[in-house]
């Protein structure tokens, strides 16, 4: 049990915090932990629940696009071919993200492959992929027919473990993708410098990571390329789109080629018909008018929730089996797609992290269990044992492969990891202590439910 009384960093923490709940307009609580006297019975055995309130709702609906929508529906002109508000968003982001150059995509997932083909990723590669991540991520290098190399994970930052890079390249090896998860960024500069050493094309994952700083400078421009995703969870949301940001402009004009059934663009040389590779990646005017709109709020929403989670991260340190996420070195703005912490089930009598899960979610706290063992899916296997893989790689190979592809960090990673949905970071300073009481009150009770 922990005292109510303040150390002196704990009550200059407080102070900041309540600084920075005014800026935000968020009622303050005084730092400090629940003790057990105040704590009830779990809501997941029969009492009452912490947080009994609606969460904000995602995504949030501008009213004001109606009606620049409902006439660019009336008008007919639905494609990127014949409208203008594509080019306009593809403007505005690269501003946003103090890139040269953006090209707008179907999905994120178009972007990555759109990016993997014009960096010249081909059958029978080798790309360095960050293992905790969301599954499209190596199934692009699956898509062409390439081998996902996984690097282990930093369990601290949630990130691929730039210490580890180096060994893994073999003499196949044409490109690293470092995942910017949950908004985090990578150590860019590690990557990059690994990279450079061994003629590596870089393709930054930030599809969760909007205005996530590295350095000062936002990621999605510090390697090759950098790929976003647009879907509907996500900060900036259309349902489906993403976008690629680059600052080579011979690599942009690639990419818009590709990305739009091979016509070729920019400085690319004129042809007659469609004489480039490519595949019809494009988005929609709809899209880009949703973005249009969803762009006006996301530099404040990215304040409220980077507040809340320095907050939180404050908070739950201090209770006994929570280990809030570390940034990686350079890091100078997590943007917090999700809010991750790591759940050791030893400091709560060895329940398992399902088991804590579902009493949170019992107590109004909605959370989930993160990424799992993407390296060991069974998708993989599938994949591996395709014609088309026994063709390009030899048993020998593919044998050496399921032999390297342990990775001990991520293990423990998938194994602890719990994760808040970025709907709760958009909350007030109270709801925020409801996180941590809840968490307090499972820890208090963690007894009953073993």
């Amino acid at each position: 049990m922990k005292s109510e009384k303040l150390t002196r960093r704990q009550a200059i923490t407080a102070t900041s915090a309540g600084i920075a709940g005014l800026m935000f307009g968020f009622p303050f609580r005084s730092f400090g932990i629940k003790n057990s006297s105040q704590v009830q019975k779990l809501a997941i055995n029969g009492g009452d629940k912490i947080h009994k309130t609606a969460w904000p709702q995602w995504p949030y609906w501008d009213q004001s696009a109606e009606p620049g929508i409902i006439e660019m529906f009336r008008s007919g002109r639905w494609w990127r071919g014949n409208g203008e508000h594509v080019t306009e968003f593809e403007k505005r982001y690269a501003e946003l993200m103090g890139a040269k150059r953006c090209l707008a995509t179907a999905s994120g997932t178009t972007a990555l492959l759109t990016a993997l083909n014009v960096l010249g990723v081909d059958a029978g590669d080798e790309v360095l992929v960050s293992p905790y991540t969301f599954i499209a991520t190596y199934n692009v290098i699956f898509a062409h027919k390439a081998l996902p190399i996984f690097v282990d994970s930093d369990p601290e930052t949630f990130l691929i473990d730039p210490k580890k890079i180096e060994e893994r390249i073999t003499e196949n090896s044409v490109a690293i993708i470092p995942v910017h998860i949950y908004g985090l960024p990578v150590d860019m500069d590690s990557v990059n410098t690994v990279a450079r050493a061994h003629n590596l094309r870089v393709i930054e994952d930030a599809c969760q990571a909007w205005l996530a700083e590295y350095r000062g400078k936002r990621v999605g421009s510090l390697g090759d390329l950098g790929c976003f995703s647009f879907q509907n969870s996500k900060h900036l949301a259309s349902g489906e789109g993403g976008a690629i940001l680059g600052n080579d402009e011979d690599l942009m004009d690639r990419c818009h080629a590709y990305h739009n059934c091979g016509r070729p663009y920019g400085n690319m040389k004129p042809v007659t018909g469609n004489q480039y590779n490519g595949l019809n990646y494009r988005m929609q005017q709809s899209q880009a008018l949703i973005l249009l709109s969803q762009m006006k709020r996301i530099e404040k929403d990215n304040d409220v929730r980077l507040a809340n989670a320095l907050y939180l991260s404050e908070r739950l340190k201090e209770i006994p089996g929570i280990i809030p996420v570390k940034p990686a070195s350079g890091a100078t703005r997590a943007v917090y797609h999700m809010y991750p912490f790591r759940y050791v089930k030893e400091q709560f009598n060895n329940i398992p992290k399902e088991k804590f899960i579902r009493a949170l979610n019992a107590e109004g706290i909605p959370c989930s269990g993160g990424y799992g063992k993407q390296n060991k899916e069974g998708l993989i296997e599938e994949q591996l044992g395709s014609r088309g893989f026994r063709r390009l790689f030899s048993e020998a190979r593919l044998k050496r492969w399921r032999e390297e592809n342990q990775l001990p960090a991520n293990d423990l990673l998938s194994e602890q990891a719990v994760t808040f949905y970025q709907s709760l970071l958009l909350g007030s300073r109270s709801d925020m202590d409801d996180i941590v009481n809840a968490i307090t009150k499972i820890y208090e009770n963690r007894n009953s439910l073993a």
